[in-house]
């Protein structure tokens, strides 16, 4: 054996022992037996991001598709990919039912069962979801002087990445698959710097122009036609615990925008707001109230207003 591949080197016997001791106290501590064999108990980061490629692909196939599709095969490639996708996707679902069955020691009987009935449901909702993702490409298109063709949104904007999966992340989501709504919405965070929870609640007509930097929060209600631009937060302006200190999880803290609303870069929008429809918040605004309709609200005129409180 070479001296680059030889293990003495590293001294990797005791390396690996001790890793094995530090899982072991981990297992322990969280009353997980040591002593199980068996495979893989959680979902796959890149078994998710095989499907989502291979679901972009279905959803648009002449686009997303591979380089040589023809129409004319097109709807083989799609039957032949949503059939590979969806039983990937079955499996990992299993995964994370069988996962959280073990977590709260209830019966995993039903887990495969639960999990078959759940991604039928996904894969019937796919026309509505292809449907819904149309409204946010021409938004995307319409809403940029920049932009060429709905072609170059679809292929070259982070923000439809970012809201394509967030279509199906929600639908997972929502239809109690957190785990896996939540690894397809980190991948396309880590793709796009474009942070979007998929509880978040958002309507048709969604723009994110640029997008990097972007946060939007699990309790976030969007209305139809916004439009946001990089560097935007909706989030939390605190945090409920109750008496020893736990976070309350899945309370409404986020903000709530209407319809027509814009929201210019880098505003930070927290708390359970309002944006009243059609308005327009400036640019590095600071907001932890609400605003009605038709606002126009920018540092100069927040400053104005907090002058005349005083």
């Amino acid at each position: 054996m070479s001296e680059q591949s030889s293990p003495g080197k590293w001294q990797l016997q005791a390396i690996v022992t001790g890793l094995r001791g530090a899982r072991e106290q981990w297992r322990t501590q969280n009353g997980r037996s040591s002593g199980e064999k068996g495979g893989r108990e959680l979902p796959s980061r890149e078994a998710m991001q095989r499907i989502l490629e291979q679901l972009c692909g279905a959803l648009f196939p002449m686009r997303l598709g591979p380089v040589d599709l023809r129409e004319e095969s097109e709807d083989f490639y799609v039957g032949h990919t949503l059939d590979t996708a969806l039983t990937a996707l079955l499996a990992q679902a299993r995964l994370e039912l069988r996962y959280a069955a073990r977590q709260s020691q209830t019966d995993q009987a039903n887990a495969d069962s639960e999990a078959l009935r759940l991604i039928q449901g996904f894969a019937a909702a796919l026309p509505e979801m292809r449907v819904l993702l149309d409204t946010d490409v021409l938004a995307a298109y319409h809403g940029d002087p920049a932009a060429r063709s709905v072609d170059e949104v679809l292929l070259c904007y982070p923000g439809i990445l970012a809201i394509i999966h967030h279509r199906l992340a929600h639908h997972l989501y929502l239809a109690g698959l957190p785990l896996l709504a939540r690894i397809s919405s980190e991948l396309a965070h880590s793709a796009t710097g474009i942070d979007i929870h998929p509880g978040a609640r958002i309507g048709p007509s969604f723009f994110i122009d640029h997008g990097t930097g972007v946060v939007i929060g699990e309790t976030a209600i969007i209305g139809e036609r916004v439009r946001i631009y990089q560097a935007v937060t909706l989030g939390a302006k605190r945090f409920t615990a109750d008496e020893t200190g736990s976070l309350h999880k899945g309370q409404p803290r986020h903000p709530i925008v209407e319809d027509d609303v814009v929201i210019y870069a880098g505003a930070t929008i927290l708390g359970r707001i309002t944006i009243g429809k059609g308005s327009t918040i400036g640019g590095n605004v600071w907001l932890t109230r609400s605003v009605p309709a038709d606002s126009n609200i920018t540092q100069a005129n927040l400053q104005l207003d907090c002058q005349a409180k005083k």
